[in-house]
Order: structure tokens, then C-alpha cells, then sequence
């Protein structure tokens, strides 16, 4: 799946990642309706991607869908270059503790990539989701990472936002958030004031390894319903806690750097 320069290669990922994006099995006509490749480039990607078994086809509905490769794919990743692993216990254990949903969450091309989330049964659910992505500069976790990254990569990482204005509270330049990200360095933690998903806050703090490199971040989400935004600093202490065990755990870990690319 080369052609040497590797635009072969990309293309088919962007094939995979519109497929994902769907949600459910979609048709070629779909994908061909959101493409920018000419019908037969798609088609001969589509058919290469299902040849090796990183789709499926589904004859009777004339459907594909991510393939079973990926999943095999997609475990050994979340086993060998994310913080799950060794975070699962500690969000086990916070989860329990407050009773609300936990997120793990690092930084994937300026956006924050759901590595693990750990929710009570009774809890009020949220639109973040293992091996989901979201926006940055809205989200909780993704403000705890921002803020702790160094000038350079935070630059980078501002500059790839897309400030799109979910609710009446995100952040629709770069000046606010930059505002609020000096803030969150400065006393430790992050919040989600209802930026991401109406009706949803959290509480978010970085995790940092050993020499202080922000490797991801942990939040603890839940509903107003439950919650205002003051009474979310009862969890701070548990909060931090929890984020500097995982911080000490990680300390012999090697992650992919993707906050470079």
C-alpha cells in the first residue's frame, strides 16, 4: 500500500479515518459524496483496505465498516504507546471514589485523543469516548495539556485549534484562550464550563512526568444537573493525587511524541 512516497499510504488513512467518522457502515455512494478522490481512486483504495482486512464488506448491505485488523491494530496501541495501561487502576479507583465519569485523554495533532474513560453505571454520560478525538481549546483535559506545554509546542498547538463556538462559553480566538491557559499554569487544574457539550463541566488536571513534560491529562466530568462549576473543587485534592500517581508511574514510559507532528 506504498507507491514510495508514502501518498498512497495517506490516502488510504484518510479513507479509513472518513469510514470511522461515520459511525455505523456506510455505502461507497457515501463515501464517494464526501470524497476529493475521482470515483475509481476511491474505489481501488476501498477495495485494497478491505483486501487487508482493515475493512469489512458486508455483501448483503453493500456496506463497509472498519475491519477486524484494526481492532487487533488499535489494542496493541492503546497497550504500547498510551498512558491506559498503567492508568487504569488509579482510574478505577478515582471513578469509584467520586462516582463520576473519569477521563484519560493525550494530545494528538493539537486535538486531545480519549484514552480511556472509566464511568459509574448511574452516571450522567458524556460525548467523550475511548478512541474518540475532541477540540483542545474546549475541553477540560485539553486546556490542562495546552497550559503546560512549552511556548513552542503550545504556539503550535493554538494555531491548530478551530475555534468553532459550540455553546455560549467557548473560546473563540486564540486571545481568551491563551488568557485562561496562563491562568490554569498558575493554579494547577482546568475547568470545562459547559464549552464542549451543553450542560457537561469538569475538572481537569495535567499529568507531568518526571522532568515536568505534560504527557496527558485526567478529568473528572459531569452534569450540572449534579454539579456547578464551584462545587467541583471538592474533587480537586483526589484530582491532583490521582494525576501525580500516574504521573510517577509513567516516569519509565516512552510515549510517541505527537505533539511535534
Amino acid at each position: 500500500m506504498s507507491d514510495g512516497n508514502g501518498g498512497t499510504v495517506g490516502k488510504a488513512m484518510e479513507v479509513l479515518d472518513q469510514v470511522a467518522a461515520f459511525g455505523r457502515p456506510v455505502r461507497f455512494s457515501e463515501l464517494l459524496a464526501g470524497s476529493d478522490y475521482p470515483k475509481a481512486t476511491l474505489f481501488r483504495l476501498v477495495q485494497t483496505l478491505t483486501s487487508q482486512k482493515l475493512l469489512s464488506y458486508n455483501d448483503r448491505d453493500q456496506t463497509y465498516a472498519p475491519g477486524i485488523r484494526l481492532v487487533r491494530l488499535a489494542h496493541a496501541a492503546w497497550a504500547q504507546s498510551t498512558l491506559a495501561p498503567i492508568a487504569r487502576p488509579f482510574l478505577d479507583d478515582l471513578a469509584a471514589g467520586v462516582g463520576e465519569a473519569v477521563h484519560l485523554a493525550q494530545l494528538d495533532n493539537g486535538q486531545v485523543l480519549f484514552v480511556d474513560k472509566r464511568k459509574p453505571a448511574h452516571t450522567y454520560d458524556t460525548l467523550a469516548q475511548t478512541g474518540q478525538v475532541a477540540p483542545a481549546y474546549c475541553t477540560g483535559v485539553g486546556k490542562a495539556i495546552l497550559a503546560f506545554l512549552p511556548d513552542d509546542r503550545q504556539e503550535q498547538a493554538l494555531r491548530q485549534q478551530a475555534y468553532m463556538q459550540y455553546t455560549d462559553t467557548t473560546h473563540a480566538q486564540a486571545d481568551t484562550l491563551s488568557a485562561e491557559l496562563i491562568e490554569i499554569r498558575a493554579d494547577g487544574v482546568a475547568f470545562d464550563r459547559e464549552e464542549h457539550e451543553r450542560g457537561i463541566i469538569s475538572i481537569a488536571a495535567p499529568i507531568l512526568a518526571d522532568d515536568q513534560r505534560v504527557v496527558g491529562a485526567l478529568s473528572i466530568a459531569t452534569s450540572t444537573i449534579r454539579y456547578s462549576l464551584e462545587s467541583l473543587e471538592a474533587f480537586r485534592p483526589v484530582l491532583l493525587q490521582t494525576a501525580s500517581q500516574i504521573g510517577a508511574e509513567a516516569k519509565s514510559w516512552q510515549f510517541p511524541d505527537t505533539q511535534k507532528h
